[in-house]
């Protein structure tokens, strides 16, 4: 069992990095720098990426972790962006259904509301016709009484009926994980943590970057015939570095969301509502939770570092008890939340709500090839786009022409299952499996469901999961991750584990805390951790479970 992405390796890996020349490097290793990455490594580019903090430490594990196709940019006449996005969706599902799940979206129908009951039926149908959605999945127009049957916490008063139709809910930062590591697979080097802190230049033209290792001061030069900036909030600090920051620039907005107890908010099936300001939210239930978002306004602090502020969380508690007046929430009742920051491209006299989600690409004088704005939805779309301008400047450049897009019908890590229809069968032999070996079948079941066809990999590093787990002070199924995460999946910090690996510190809270302590043992044993660096990364994960419970 050799490990192939392994945080114990980062410095291996950045020294194989600054010995080699590469056709295209990546700044960013959220979903779209890890999107480029593997469809540039696939059609046969020798590729690297570096990200400066964790991977999808950014945007890409703070959305309202949907692959949806934007049904609200109708009214923004969005039509290109619509469909485009909306295909994208069975696109993601099939190449990793293991972190994509078809999730029955109810939009209720009130009076005075935004919706009214022909508006929502034709924008549901128009929906389905530019999404390209498969008849199964196609809207259905509800009565009141049906309505309020499919979810009886939904006010009662003005219902008028509702659509249901299909969105995709999926693990936001797995998601982003899976594509970087099968864009390892396909011999890209990447490593979390590295700063770019300027760029190496020729006759000036960028023929490089330097980068700080921001674990342990190491810097490196690392050369490319092309560098990409897909490092989101922060595209127009990069640029300033080139000196390259002028047109359009970006116009950051947050958004935030709460987690409650599905105890305490029992909600039984996902609900997309409009606000009295004309805003429309997500309450969709998951693992015994239900999340609620987002908020949309303009943003200006550090984009590594989003709060929830008091007023974001009573807007969302207000959202909440509008739309289900029987709940009650209270600020009390939330459990865990977060804030996340939207790099959207700047359109003058437009509203954090207005402003368009549509990707654009920039290149500067100097050659920097920038990608800015865009969903989560499209990321693959908008990874083909950027590889393909790279691919034309290369054959113009070089003479030499790297091959088509095959990202399409590629499976992601973990998503060699039989696409979407062969998923459930495997992964029930997968937590039959899990049982053979030990484990209890919930367990089991979240790693099938959680690893997909990685699942194997973790079963294999259990030979006497017991006794090992008795001895770290951790459930079988909690070693088994944490091994996995931090041998191919490079989690460096307990943070990256909870927050990003797992999710944890948002749907499992609890447990967090119970067994944080265990985990950074471990992890200092494993990594060969200073007694500052257990400090460190222990008061960083403090303050991370004081701001998602809202204590900070």
């Amino acid at each position: 069992m050799t490990a192939t992405f392994s945080a114990a390796k980062r410095t291996e890996y950045m020294e194989q990095m600054s010995n080699a020349h590469f056709d295209v490097l990546v700044i960013g290793g959220g979903i779209t720098g890890a999107g480029i990455a593997l469809d540039a490594a696939s059609r046969g580019l020798k590729t690297a990426l570096v990200e400066m903090q964790d991977f999808a430490a950014g945007t890409s594990s703070r959305s309202t972790k949907l692959v949806h196709g934007g049904l609200r940019y109708l009214k923004q006449f969005e039509v290109k962006m619509v469909a485009e996005v909306g295909r994208e969706r069975a696109v993601v599902y099939e190449n990793g259904p293991h972190v994509t799940t078809p999730e029955p979206m109810l939009l209720p129908i009130y009076t005075g509301g935004t919706f009214g009951r022909f508006s929502t039926s034709m924008g549901l149908m128009v929906y389905d016709r530019l999404a390209g959605v498969k008849r199964s999945e196609r809207r259905q127009m509800l009565n009141a009484s049906d309505t309020s049957a499919s979810e009886p916490l939904l006010r009662k008063q003005g219902l008028l009926g509702g659509g249901r139709y299909v969105e995709y809910r999926t693990d936001d930062a797995r998601l982003t994980i899976e594509v970087m590591k099968e864009a390892v697979r396909h011999g890209v080097l990447a490593v979390n943590y590295m700063k770019a802190t300027s760029f190496q230049k020729e006759n000036g033209t960028i023929t490089g970057i330097h980068v700080m290792d921001q674990l342990n001061g190491n810097s490196y030069k690392l050369m490319a015939k092309k560098v990409i900036n897909a490092s989101g909030p922060w595209v127009d600090t990069l640029r300033e570095v080139d000196g390259s920051r002028q047109g359009k620039t970006l116009q950051m907005t947050k958004g935030i969301h709460l987690v409650f107890d599905g105890v305490r908010f029992p909600l039984r099936q996902a609900v997309y509502f409009d606000t009295p300001d004309g805003r429309m939210v997500f309450a969709v239930p998951r693992d015994g939770k239900t999340y609620v978002g987002t908020t949309d306004t303009v943003f200006r602090d550090d984009p590594a570092h989003p709060l929830i502020s008091e007023s974001d969380r009573d807007y969302v508690i207000d959202a909440v008890n509008g739309m289900f007046p029987d709940v009650q929430i209270r600020a009390e009742d939330v459990e865990s939340g977060w804030a996340g920051v939207r790099p959207l491209i700047h359109e003058e006299g437009k509203g954090p709500s207005e402003i368009s989600r549509k990707d654009e690409v920039w290149v500067s004088d100097s050659g920097l090839i920038t990608i800015a704005g865009g969903k989560l939805t499209g990321y693959r779309k908008m990874a083909e786009m950027v590889v393909d301008l790279v691919a034309r400047q290369m054959q113009q450049e070089f003479g030499h022409t790297p091959g088509p897009c095959v990202t399409k019908k590629m499976p992601i890590s973990g998503g060699d299952v039989g696409g979407s229809a062969g998923y459930v069968t495997y992964t029930e032999r997968k937590i039959k499996d899990g049982v053979a070996l030990g484990l209890d079948r919930k367990a089991a079941e979240r790693l099938a469901r959680t690893y997909g066809s990685n699942v194997d990999a973790l079963y294999e590093r259990m030979p006497d999961p017991r006794a090992k787990a008795e001895l770290h002070g951790m459930s079988q199924e909690l070693l088994l991750m944490l091994r996995y995460a931090m041998e191919e999946e490079m989690t460096a910090t307990p943070a990256d584990f909870w927050v990003r690996r797992t999710g944890d510190l948002f749907f499992r809270i609890d447990e967090v805390r119970r067994y944080k302590s265990a985990v950074s043992t471990y992890m200092a044993e494993q990594l060969g951790w200073s007694e500052q660096q257990v400090a460190t990364y222990a008061k960083e994960l403090d303050q991370l479970l004081l701001e998602a419970s809202g204590k900070s």
